[in-house]
């Protein structure tokens, strides 16, 4: 099978392409490479897979790359991700992942892919109190102009799906983690700034509540739904295991060794969600598919892969500097 895969030097889509490159598909990887793409992340596959640098939303582009590759499945995890930046600027977030994803479903529907997964995530639903759980039909209630613009994407895809019969499958992942992720996110924020012994930010009290998916357990759900899934379903991809920030804050302290005065509580975040928590009992029930890596092992493996790999996140750090600079108001 022929897969065109989308984002995919970016953190997650990183993931998929070297488990499916392992499993002998035949990959087109297209990226922007914006500040948080990277082929550096596919180096080990460098000579498995075939790279377009194009913008999703460039409908000329796609179509030629369409028109040329002529895939049999698309997997579409370009998007900008990350809420802090959507609420600084929500125009790039509209232009990628609702437009981007328009593009896309046009030529899938155009030249007549066989299957198209399409990667939403866990926020499309809201918030929750201390307790329950999204299923996928969840009435979805975005929040946050990213949220927003996945929940676009996401209804986009179902549409198209009901109007045309383009097959699409929807795939509703919950709070990814890892090695090679940018480090903006939590994780590798509180990494790199605590071996700097720099202040860590952590909005309002740290009681805010994810549920944290170890990377491999993501992309590997993805593939089991893109082998297995009825064109039209439906599939969230949690972990089970909900955290709330401040607790993944002093996990990684304490596994670095790193007091816990580094700690620094701003100002809250607009709008900021409490809760996500996904049910994935459908997934298992249905595809067969569990989460293999728990919450202890996936954390340890991330700060050993980041105390072996400093050399990539430092490359990064004036930039991400300037950044914190701008979210933090320090």
């Amino acid at each position: 099978m022929k897969l065109l895969t989308t984002g995919t030097a970016g953190f997650i889509g990183s993931e998929f392409v070297r488990q499916v490159v392992k499993k002998g598909y035949d990959v087109v990887v297209v990226d922007c490479l914006t500040y948080a793409g990277d082929t550096d992340r596919l180096a080990e596959v460098k000579d498995d897979y075939r790279f377009y640098k194009a913008d999703v939303s460039n409908l000329e582009f796609m179509e030629h790359i369409f028109m040329t590759e002529k895939p049999d499945a698309v997997v579409h995890w370009a998007a900008e991700s990350h809420v802090d930046r959507s609420i600084l600027d929500s125009s790039p977030f509209i232009k990628t992942n609702v437009l981007g994803t328009h593009v896309l479903l046009e030529c899938a529907k155009k030249f007549g892919v066989n299957k198209f997964i399409n990667i939403a995530t866990d926020e499309v639903y809201g918030e929750l109190g201390e307790t329950g759980s999204f299923y996928e039909d969840t009435p979805l209630e975005p929040n946050s102009p990213y949220s927003v613009s996945k929940t676009s994407a996401d209804m986009l895809g179902r549409a198209y799906f009901r109007t045309f019969g383009t097959p699409v499958v929807t795939a509703r992942p919950s709070n990814n983690y890892g090695p090679w992720q940018f480090p903006e996110k939590l994780v590798p924020v509180v990494i790199l700034k605590a071996l700097h012994d720099e202040k860590i930010p952590v909005y309002g009290q740290g009681l805010n509540i994810r549920e944290w998916l170890y990377v491999s357990d993501c992309a590997d759900a993805v593939m089991t739904v893109l082998e297995k899934a009825a064109p039209g379903s439906i599939y969230n991809i949690g972990s089970g295991q909900g955290r709330r920030n401040i607790e993944v804050v002093k996990k990684l302290l304490d596994r670095l060794g790193k007091s816990e005065e580094l700690i620094e509580y701003v100002q809250d975040r607009p709008g900021h969600d409490f809760r996500y928590s996904l049910s994935y009992d459908k997934i298992t029930r249905e595809l067969g598919w569990s989460p293999k890596i728990d919450f202890e092992t996936g954390m340890n493996n991330t700060v050993g892969w980041y105390l072996e790999n400093l050399a990539w996140s430092e490359k990064k750090l004036d930039y991400l500097r300037n950044y914190w600079k701008t979210v933090y108001k320090k």
